[in-house]
């Protein structure tokens, strides 16, 4: 009721007075989260590098400030420390997404077409949460028991050779005898080493998430169970029941208050993909993200914010963005391709929410610009490379990365029939780490289409 009543109320508030947008930002450990903010945040305060956000290059946008956001629980995304991580002399990656954070960005905004010249300029809000994506997959858990829950995660450790470890000491528990704590702490911790081993595979439809990233929840009894086989009548008092108990404990106090409180107020989204990545480490990973990506547009509630439909139901996202990060590993004649694959491996999800009255999209981006192109004479061949700062060594070093296939079902095809390696070519990847930059006054960081990004997501709004 509490919530009820403050979305009527920013509703009125926002319809009538001061525009708010609220953007969430999420992927996968390593996905570009911060870096994204970061820069984007940058680029809308000093706006040379963003052309194609319209509001921007029509010179709509007077003025830009950051303002403290309005949920005084939430921390604040530490946008000063991460932009001078990525700005300094020696400039390093900041530290990833691993809780729940908040930005305001207000914006000077003259409206644009007839209203130009009834109405001055007014303020836009727009509120960056940022969220870890593995937490985003725990609102799947919201629809499934224990036992469907344990069943579905036992199956997928079942075609995993490194799975067999957890699933004999699961099996070999006896599920209606009497527990003890280091019990329970040891089946958890196996189980946890077990999603840390399918992460470094590659995989992403890892569950709960907040094993990965506890937080301040670490060794807490609702982040203290694990999956067993179906039991037809558990004991009352036996194993099986405890942790059926401890997974909904989970659920009701750590999943459903992270929905309700953040995730269901979002109305735009972008959900950053390291396909790259997934490609690298092969069909495998490749299979798994396409079912995590579905998963992942299943959690949103999608569908048009008119007015009225606010006002009783609240807030619905109206537009999400997959993006692959990382475009500047590749040379630019290859983003076409790299868009194609983000586009088909998120067909399925986006269809669904299109349906639904949800507009989508998929995009090649880099938020933060780390090499520069060139051409190399190898063997024969002119290939197209990219050059940067290696991460961890300081060297310079071009790359050529392998060309990707000009149509994206020959690698979706091998990830669905459960080949081991791509049958054509291997894909290479190499981690640069951040160039030095030089930046002009009134502009913003280098990126790769962050402006096209920005328009999607915000433009009919500004």
């Amino acid at each position: 009721m509490t919530r009820g009543v403050e979305n009527v109320g920013d509703t009125l508030s926002e319809t009538f007075f001061e525009p708010v947008i609220r953007l969430g930002v999420t992927g996968l450990s390593r996905a570009g989260k911060t870096v994204f903010i970061t820069s984007l945040v940058a680029n809308l305060l000093d706006r040379g590098r963003m052309p194609g956000l319209l509001a921007a290059s029509e010179g709509r946008i007077s003025a830009a400030f950051l303002q403290p956001q309005p949920d005084d629980t939430v921390p604040r995304f530490d946008y000063e420390s991460h932009l001078a991580a990525l700005t300094g002399p020696e400039p390093t990656w900041p530290s990833g997404t691993r809780a729940i954070s908040e930005l305001r960005l207000s914006l000077r905004v003259r409206p644009s077409g007839l209203l130009a010249g009834l109405t001055g300029p007014r303020t836009v809000h727009l509120d960056i949460v940022d969220y870890p994506g593995e937490w985003l997959l725990d609102l799947a858990l919201l629809d499934k028991s224990y036992g469907e829950w344990s069943e579905s995660v036992l199956s997928a450790l079942a075609t995993r050779e490194d799975g067999a470890g957890y699933l004999a000491q699961a099996r070999a528990a006896e599920a209606n005898a009497s527990w003890d704590e280091p019990q329970i702490k040891a089946l958890a911790e196996s189980y946890t080493e077990t999603l840390h081993a399918g992460r470094a595979l590659g995989l992403s439809g890892l569950s709960p998430g907040r094993f990965l990233l506890p937080g301040d929840m670490a060794g807490s009894p609702a982040l203290t169970f694990a999956p067993l086989p179906p039991e037809e009548r558990p004991a009352r008092r036996g194993l099986w029941r405890e942790m059926e108990r401890r997974y909904l404990a989970y659920k009701r106090g750590i999943v459903t208050p992270f929905f309700r409180d953040h995730f269901s107020r979002i109305d735009r989204q972008i959900v950053l993909v390291d396909a790259l990545e997934a490609i690298h480490a092969g069909p495998r990973a490749m299979a798994d993200l396409q079912t995590t990506m579905t998963e992942v547009l299943q959690a949103f509630r999608p569908g048009a914010n008119s007015f009225l439909s606010r006002l009783l139901m609240g807030r619905r996202v109206e537009k999400i963005l997959f993006a692959a990060t990382k475009a500047d590993h590749l040379h630019h004649s290859q983003h076409g391709r790299l868009t194609a694959i983000i586009e088909e491996l998120t067909r399925k999800a986006r269809s669904r929410a299109d349906f639904a009255g949800v507009e989508t999209a998929g995009m090649a981006i880099a938020a933060l610009r780390a090499t520069v192109e060139e051409r190399r004479e190898h063997g024969g061949e002119t290939l197209d490379c990219v050059r940067g700062t290696l991460l961890g060594t300081g060297k310079q070093a071009a790359f050529y990365p392998g060309e990707l296939p000009e149509s994206p079902q020959r690698l979706l095809s091998a990830a669905q029939s459960g080949a081991e390696h791509w049958l054509d070519a291997d894909y290479e990847i190499m981690k640069f780490a951040p160039a030095p930059l030089h930046l002009k006054p009134g502009e913003g960081p280098p990126h790769i289409r962050l402006d096209r990004a920005a328009q999607f997501l915000l433009g009919d709004r500004l």
